[in-house]
């Protein structure tokens, strides 16, 4: 009674205002549609062949209310919440990889580097078909996480598709323990380094910063290979914050909701811990959301020249919404854009330079080159012979297996001498 008190004392207010019929129809559709959800709840517990828990059938409601509007939005129970706040906050238990949903099949965006997934041979756009014997047909991104997540030293069986093969193959990897290193840092020649920012995490952007000042401290920095190739994204500040680092003031991105007032504009702000150097930034497939923040604002700036392949293109907005009983909503509320006002949803973003990443064989290490150093008897440099350390060593061997990377060193190096020639 007090229900309908409430609904009718509504609806004499609206009419006063002139538009009692239109409101009142969308009222008494709201109500029809609960009174719908009540009939099916109470037809499940009275006639369901087996004694249902109610709450796990609003549960399971309000996860696929939630699944029915895209892949990102769903239901996080209590459990489910605390390991998604473990993954950001400390180290868990899993195999190391990103996964999401494309063309309603569960993907590998990215598997992150020397984790048991990255050592299996999973690559970004390989299928998961089944956990464990069970099919992954139609899961939930967050039941998907926890089965495939677990204790250290526990196997999980995955059948996997990979994205050039025929048939399926079944491969059982051992759970380790995944650290939050997020930041790799590699120098390839004096003064030119390797940035490799693997995902975004709570403290990516500190730690970047960290290994920056610590090589500026003892070499003058020429340039930088940005490297976000298989990084799925992460924390949304920390895309900001990174790409900051990189611009002195102007917009970075922007995130439009459904309402027109709700824009947001981030903008970059000039700080002791900008870096001016060349910038040039690798991309492919498995770049997705907050690196495709980073390079959609370095794109649009002109602040860096991208190469390699197109990426994942998710440029949509989530946030997390606690619920009373500690678990959580996760809603999709906004599109970001890039400065130029690209939404890159299901679009990714185009590199600058086009360059598919080409696999070296085993002994490609050492140039094939012919030079003056391979002959017989050659005249030594009168500068003494180079000796490199392991580091440097490290560096080589990486160059010569990796194109992308090869390329990417060889462009930051010569970007000085274009900006020249268009001057």
């Amino acid at each position: 009674m007090r229900f309908s008190h409430f609904l009718g004392t509504m609806i004499l207010l609206v009419g006063l205002c002139g538009t009692a019929s239109s409101s009142q129809a969308r009222d008494t559709d709201h109500y029809q549609a609960l009174k719908q959800f009540s009939q099916v709840l109470d037809l499940i517990e009275k006639n369901y062949v087996q004694e249902v828990d109610r709450t796990d059938l609003i549960h399971g409601a309000i996860e696929g209310m939630l699944n029915s509007i895209d892949p990102h939005s769903t239901y996080i129970d209590l459990d489910k919440f605390k390991m998604m706040q473990e993954e950001f906050q400390g180290e868990f238990g899993g195999i190391g990889i990103q996964i999401g949903v494309r063309d309603k099949r569960l993907t590998v965006i990215a598997p992150i580097e020397d984790t048991p997934a990255d050592k299996a041979g999973l690559k970004a756009g390989d299928i998961i078909l089944e956990i464990n014997g069970v099919s992954a047909l139609d899961i939930s991104l967050e039941d998907a996480v926890s089965k495939i997540r677990g204790p250290k030293g526990e196997a999980v069986e995955l059948t996997i598709l990979h994205k050039e093969s025929q048939a399926p193959e079944k491969v059982t990897i051992v759970r380790g323990t995944i650290p939050l290193v997020s930041v790799k840092f590699k120098e390839l020649e004096p003064g030119y380094v390797h940035l490799r920012l693997t995902d975004f995490k709570a403290n990516t952007t500190d730690d970047m910063h960290d290994k920056l000042r610590e090589y500026s401290a003892k070499q003058e920095l020429k340039g930088i290979v940005l490297d976000l190739r298989n990084n799925p994204g992460g924390l949304l500040n920390q895309a900001i914050s990174v790409t900051d680092t990189f611009l002195r003031d102007g917009l970075i991105v922007y995130t439009q909701g459904r309402d027109p007032k709700s824009r947001k504009d981030e903008m970059a702000s000039r700080q002791s811990t900008d870096v001016t150097c060349p910038v040039v930034v690798l991309i492919n497939s498995g770049s997705a959301s907050a690196s495709e923040i980073v390079a959609g604002a370095l794109q649009d700036r002109k602040r860096a020249i991208l190469i390699g392949e197109r990426t994942f293109g998710k440029g949509s907005v989530q946030t997390i919404m606690p619920l009373s009983d500690g678990s959580a909503v996760k809603l999709t509320i906004a599109l970001y854009y890039t400065p130029n006002g690209r939404s890159i949803q299901a679009e990714g973003i185009d590199p600058d330079v086009e360059l598919p990443f080409t696999l070296a064989a085993e002994d490609a290490v050492e140039p094939r080159d012919f030079r003056e150093a391979n002959l017989s008897k050659h005249l030594d440099n009168p500068n003494g012979d180079t000796v490199l350390d392991p580091e440097a060593l490290e560096a080589k061997e990486a160059l010569a297996k990796d194109n992308q990377l090869r390329i990417g060193l060889s462009m930051v190096k010569s970007l000085p001498r274009f900006m020249q020639l268009t001057n």
